[in-house]
């Protein structure tokens, strides 16, 4: 690992008229712009046909305004947080809240598909949010706030995520999908006038010039891997578009590997990935984006289905989206108590704690989901398991890296996150396509099969938590890699 030395902490900063800051609107401010990236992230999901009808659009063509976000998430994502750690965390972070604003904006006044698959295209360019935002509050906060502020902003990503599920059905009922983007809009010039006005810049700061060759290369990597998963169920799995660029994605990969360790100022520090308390975090991440988009998949799509099938529940949307009200609540409540425990005892523990609930969220309706309680149960060990694990693998990060490389260590944790998620949701729609009825109704054992399979997933998170370092080895190798900053560590 390089030793790169991190720029000493001087506390808060002034912003732009010469006052202090205030912790609290800072949390505030970052909690909104994440907040509202999340929810964009799946609030279009359960929307896509009723778009589609109304742009006269046809399933594939409409599956684009999702496969577009993702892609320009992944390959953004780690860009602009490299630019971060080089020019300035809030500097960047303006720019990305822009860049959201406009491409809300424009995706709710889109009058064609085409002009929508664009705003979504700039929409995910604020997947730096998170990366951004974990290093300004390592940046500003005092220490003794960095563990539990993280944990919050953490989980708000996964809280995100669950409300854009539960609110796009009463949404596009009662509004139209038009305020999917509007009222997330509302949220980003908030969060936008906070930045600009409420926030100082860091003096943190590694500075260099962007790695263009290794950007390409990962830019080729990612884009051809997601949108083999993205599109394989629509291509099919065997399908020569499909294994091309499988095949494509993973050679690029491993010559963005070999580019990285031969350039001078590699976009990612690659050597970081060999850190225990960092491949094991980037590890129980990949897991947990599976695990939360399975669980978005799984339990909406069993709510839904006539009860007269003997296994549904017969609800509608919105109804559907309510029972997914419990795992949000645990997430809100998860998050911020795993940013204690970090401060405490390291973030080891909530980590292995997190990967236990979910094994059991989804060891439960494996078993049986027959009754509306099992999912209810299901969902709240669901809420606590990701509130508490992926709270922790932030934590573990920054405990790990200097604060110079904040921003690109989490952008991979985020992309590590998202290629998860793709996966998930592919993997799960796959398998409740080839265990249909012969009207294309999912059957039961489609549903088996599906926790069954996000269980067996779930325990990988178990032993990538087993395998982190305890909380004196991690910071001894903190020490040693130039980390300073933190609560409980000093040189």
């Amino acid at each position: 690992m390089t030793e790169t030395m991190a720029s000493p902490r001087t506390g808060s900063h002034p912003t732009t008229d010469g006052r202090r800051p205030n912790s609290t609107a800072i949390i505030v401010y970052l909690s909104l712009g994440g907040l509202s990236f999340a929810v964009l992230q799946s609030l279009v999901a359960p929307a896509l046909s009723t778009i589609g009808r109304d742009l006269g659009a046809s399933t594939s063509a409409t599956s684009w305004v999702l496969t577009a976000y993702l892609l320009s998430a992944s390959v953004l994502t780690p860009i602009l947080g490299r630019l971060g750690d080089m020019v300035g965390k809030r500097k960047v972070l303006i720019v990305v809240l822009t860049i959201l604003l406009v491409g809300a904006v424009l995706a709710a006044l889109a009058p064609n598909l085409g002009t929508l698959i664009v705003a979504r295209a700039l929409q995910g360019a604020a997947g730096a949010v998170m990366p951004l935002s974990i290093g300004i509050v390592r940046d500003e906060l005092p220490k003794e706030k960095v563990s539990v502020t993280i944990g919050l902003l953490s989980a708000i990503f996964g809280i995100g995520a669950g409300v854009g599920i539960v609110a796009a059905g009463p949404i596009v009922e009662h509004l139209s999908w038009h305020w999917l983007f509007w009222l997330p809009a509302v949220l980003v010039v908030i969060a936008l006038l906070g930045a600009v006005f409420g926030m100082p810049e860091s003096p943190v700061r590694k500075p260099g010039r962007l790695d263009m060759l290794g950007t390409g290369v990962l830019a080729v990597s990612l884009v051809a891997i997601l949108l083999a998963v993205s599109e394989g169920e629509t291509w099919g799995w065997g399908d020569a578009k499909t294994v091309g660029l499988l095949a494509l994605g993973a050679v690029a990969l491993v010559a963005f590997v070999l580019v990285e360790l031969r350039v001078t100022e590699p976009l990612i520090d690659v050597r970081l990935f060999a850190v225990r308390g960092v491949w094991t975090a980037h590890l129980v991440a990949l897991v947990f984006g599976f695990a939360m988009f399975g669980t978005f998949v799984l339990v909406p799509t069993l709510l839904q289905l006539p009860s007269a099938l003997g296994y549904g529940f017969g609800k509608d949307v919105t109804q559907a989206g309510l029972f997914l009200l419990p795992t949000v609540v645990m997430m809100v409540i998860a998050g911020p108590i795993a940013g204690i425990l970090v401060r405490r005892i390291g973030p080891k523990p909530p980590m292995l704690l997190g990967g236990i609930s979910i094994v059991v969220a989804f060891l439960l309706p494996a078993i049986a989901h027959g009754e509306l309680w099992q999912v209810v149960v299901s969902g709240v060990f669901t809420g606590i398991g990701i509130g508490l694990a992926l709270a922790a693998c932030s934590n573990a990060i920054i405990e790990s890296v200097p604060a110079n490389q904040t921003g690109e260590a989490i952008s991979a944790n985020t992309v590590v996150r998202t290629i998860g998620s793709s996966v998930g949701t592919a993997v799960i729609a796959a398998l409740i396509t080839s265990h249909s009825t012969a009207q294309g109704l999912p059957t039961d054992d489609a549903f088996t099969i599906g926790f069954w399979a996000c269980t067996g997933v779930a325990v990988l998170a178990v032993l990538a938590a087993v395998a982190a370092p305890s909380m004196r080895a991690r910071r001894a190798a903190a020490v040693a890699a130039g980390v300073d900053d933190l609560d409980g560590v000093t040189r």
